[in-house]
């Protein structure tokens, strides 16, 4: 088993230079300046048009110190398996392939390629950052935007639909790995990273990324706001380890303790949410309530991060 993360024991090596073109506070530079320190340099990114690409920079500048190949946005697993084919090729079996892609090239258009990966057992990373929303071309709804959230094309009453759970789809393919984190938990994510990229087949991490502009709060606040929706429950962190569901970090401890802050203190932390009234606030509530009081295991764990 991994010795669990510290602040100490981070690596002190970046691969992310600083300055880059992401706005102020966006949560995906703290999830990627992490995961990469959990990636080392031996990794080769794959990666569809998203926010990561404009945090990255235009070539022949770049904020990241990795290779990366930019793909078209439906095909991020499809093209993490040729390179998987390139690299046996070049007898470099050696080197990581990982997949990033946001929300709408994850659970939307990037779909049906990544659960064809799933079913082929293909050996690489996939790593969704879900900031909830098309945020790069201007905050239009995706697949995993939260019901009730205002969008471009959602700005009357917000979104009507639930959000699609991603993670759950992708466990039903049996993969070896899945796991949720969240860029407010830096130190669960980088474990969580470390223990993926050993495990065989597609591993698939989901990282709820805040996103000050697309989510209305002020950037200062984005760890805060990342933090709340763990807290609430209405985010949880979990892996899936063959098949076997475990909650770590944040979230075991709320389980521990039955202790959940209001759901209403998120959705008054941002300016997305404001159009939800006391009715459907106290009806997300009691799902969340209903969720916690006996879907998750309180078995003893040792997680710290």
């Amino acid at each position: 088993m991994l010795m669990k993360t510290t602040i100490l024991s981070l690596p002190a090596e970046e691969y992310v230079n600083p300055g880059t073109r992401a706005c102020s506070g966006c949560g995906l530079g703290i999830a990627y300046r992490i995961a990469l320190k959990a990636l080392g340099r031996n990794t080769i990114l794959v990666v569809p048009p998203s926010c990561l690409t404009v945090l990255q920079g235009l070539y022949p500048i770049a904020a990241t110190q990795l290779p990366c190949l930019n793909v078209t946005f439906a095909s991020t697993a499809a093209a993490s398996t040729g390179m998987l084919a390139a690299l046996r090729a070049l007898k470099k079996q050696d080197i990581k392939v990982v997949a990033w892609a946001g929300d709408g090239g994850t659970s939307d258009i990037g779909l049906q390629a990544l659960s064809g990966a799933a079913e082929r057992g293909d050996d690489f990373l996939f790593i969704c950052y879900d900031n909830e929303g098309y945020m790069n071309t201007g905050v239009q709804r995706s697949g995993t935007t939260p019901k009730g959230a205002i969008t471009a094309n959602t700005p009357i009453k917000g979104k009507f639909q639930q959000k699609k759970d991603v993670p759950a789809i992708m466990a039903a393919h049996n993969l070896s790995y899945v796991a949720t984190c969240s860029a407010a938990f830096p130190l669960d994510l980088y474990d969580k990273v470390r223990k993926a990229v050993d495990l065989p087949g597609v591993k698939y991490l989901h990282i709820q990324i805040p996103c000050p502009p697309g989510w209305g709060f002020e950037p200062r606040q984005a760890v805060k706001v990342g933090k709340l929706a763990v807290e609430t429950g209405l985010f949880e962190l979990y892996e899936v380890e063959h098949s076997v569901l475990r909650l770590t970090g944040a979230s075991r401890k709320i389980a521990d303790k039955r202790a959940l802050v209001p759901v209403v203190d998120y959705f008054n932390a941002q300016g997305r949410f404001k159009l939800l009234d006391a009715a459907q606030i106290e009806e997300i509530q009691g799902q969340i309530n209903r969720r916690w009081s006996g879907s998750f295991e309180t078995a003893e764990d040792t997680d710290e991060a």
